[in-house]
């Protein structure tokens, strides 16, 4: 699972870090198309996050027999999201919290982590893992400048996080979850933008 992309400790200028964004109409086609993803890392050097609302065609189950990993459990209704169009063969565990140490996590709130390594999983599949987790398949990145760009352009809805619409809501309620949260119904919002 672990990959390119670099696992270090949070900067204190991560301005969108534990935030959400939820995609505008005006991002009509591919993964982020009425996408809701979790920003990791934000900074200067670039963002970081997980698309948790893409329900790939693939278990937990699936993933764990493709790594030889038994499991005490059937995981064959967990779904693996489409984390992002980055480093899609690579797997991103967010989960909250615990006392367990991983080989390689950053800790984005005290509350919430994300995890690339193996290990991890071998705890879930034995039931010794996160109890609230989400497994995903690539990231979402962006350069430097890039995300503050699409945000300028309106393509992107910012609030902050929320563990809950991560880990207690079904995958396809958590666009509409998070909005909620803002008094916005994303199915009342027009593509087109408006100018005074």
């Amino acid at each position: 699972m672990s990959g390119k992309y670099s696992v270090n400790t949070a900067k204190s200028g991560d301005s969108l870090r534990d935030h959400f964004l939820l995609a505008m109409p005006s991002l009509a086609e591919g993964i982020f198309a009425q996408s809701i993803t979790y920003i990791c890392e934000h900074g200067e050097s670039g963002a970081m996050g997980i698309v948790i609302n893409r329900p790939l065609d693939l278990s937990v189950s699936e993933i764990f027999e493709h790594l030889q990993i038994r499991a005490r459990k059937d995981f064959s209704a967990e779904p693996v999201m489409a984390g992002g169009p980055v480093q899609m063969d690579h797997g991103f565990v967010l989960h909250r919290h615990c006392d367990k140490a991983w080989e390689a996590s950053i800790k984005v709130t005290p509350e919430i982590t994300l995890t690339t390594s193996r290990d991890i999983l071998r705890a879930i599949a034995i039931g010794e893992g996160p109890r609230d987790h989400l497994i995903a398949l690539g990231y979402a990145g962006w350069g430097a400048g890039q995300l503050e760009q699409e945000l300028a352009d309106n393509s992107w809805l910012t609030l902050p996080g929320n563990s809950d619409v991560i880990f207690a809501t079904p995958s396809d309620q958590r666009l509409g979850a998070a909005a909620a949260q803002l008094g916005i119904d994303m199915n009342l919002i027009s593509a087109q933008a408006g100018h005074a």
